[in-house]
């Protein structure tokens, strides 16, 4: 019978020691939904446990993601904020939850260290929300999904002339409905669909869902409704 997991080899940057990590196999990857700010929900096996990649000897998280490489400073920093109070911790076999948030909490921790750009951080900050929303712990969910659309603003000034602005637009606007932030939701996916460069019809019809969904938000709250409105592209 064929398992859900595999085993591949990683070597560590910073202790240049090869150890194993866990992925799943796309066949058994199966979704059951995705939310609006694509969070993924999958029936059997969560393929988003196995991102993080721990080497047990000195306990470097990374991402694929992750520059491969670490610097003089950085290695020092490791040493006093992580290696310092590292166990022999083996996160190779099948990973849990609790597991798998460590992974990435600890994940974010090394990003940080090693100065990886704000969108990797981004990233995990968001996967972190996702699992706490899969844990059905809302008071967590909004506190990583906070510092998820903070970083993601941080990646919009920063570079977003060299990404998919539509779909990161888009995300910051969602980030700011669930956070509750309508009047900033609707200028976000205002934007989407107003710019006239943006020619990613999917981001487009998504952010007229979701300025939709919000204008129905801020009636139920009996909040005023805002002056930025969809123009329809000729």
């Amino acid at each position: 019978m064929v398992e859900p997991l595999f085993s591949v080899k990683v070597k560590c940057v910073y202790c240049e020691i090869e150890f194993n990590t866990s992925r799943v196999r796309p066949s058994f990857k199966k979704t059951t939904k995705t939310d609006t700010d694509f969070g993924i929900h999958y029936k059997d096996v969560n393929p988003e446990y196995y991102v993080v990649r721990v080497c047990p000897f000195c306990g470097l998280a990374t991402t694929e993601n992750f520059v491969e490489s670490i610097t003089r400073a950085q290695r020092s920093a490791f040493e006093d904020k992580v290696k310092v109070n590292w166990s022999m911790k083996d996160y190779s076999g099948e990973r849990s939850w609790d597991e798998a948030m460590q992974c990435y909490k600890l994940a974010l921790v090394c990003a940080q260290i090693k100065g990886e750009k704000d969108r990797i951080i981004a990233g995990i900050l968001h996967h972190i929300a996702w699992l706490y929303r899969e844990k059905e712990n809302a008071e967590q969910e909004i506190r990583f999904l906070r510092f998820a659309l903070n970083a993601y603003i941080e990646v919009y000034e920063t570079e977003g002339v060299s990404l998919n602005n539509a779909k990161l637009m888009f995300l910051i606007g969602e980030l700011h409905r669930r956070l509750g932030e309508f009047n900033e939701a609707v200028k976000w996916f205002a934007r989407v669909v107003n710019d006239k460069r943006i020619m990613d019809a999917a981001m487009i019809k998504a952010s007229r869902d979701q300025w939709a969904t919000t204008r129905e938000d801020m009636i139920a709250a009996k909040m005023e409704m805002p002056e930025d409105g969809i123009i329809e592209k000729k």
